[in-house]
């Protein structure tokens, strides 16, 4: 008999590097909307699902696509300067 085995779509450093991240992200969000503004907050905790595996694959059975990696990190990169850089979030960090 054959054996079959589920053979992950993706590497497993993928799924765990998007739970890492989205949950950094949702962290930011949650100290946005206790610290500093709602509005930002709501942002980073939408910002958020698109990392999140579950969510993830939730929009790609909905809308039949999802966003590529590389979309994915550059959005990333470009959150992280936002945050430490720009936000009165970063500027909170900067005073500890």
């Amino acid at each position: 008999m054959e054996s079959k085995t589920a053979v992950p779509s993706k590497p497993i450093i993928w799924a765990m590097s998007g739970w890492v991240f989205g949950l950094v992200v949702i962290t930011v969000g949650i100290l946005n909307l206790l610290l500093v503004h709602p509005v930002p907050g709501v942002a980073y905790l939408l910002i958020s699902l698109i990392y999140l595996p579950p969510a993830n694959l939730y929009v790609r059975k909905k809308l039949g696509f999802s966003l590529p990696a590389v979309v994915k990190i550059i959005l990333g990169i470009i959150l992280i300067m936002f945050t430490l850089g720009v936000s009165d979030l970063g500027d909170m960090l900067d005073k500890w």
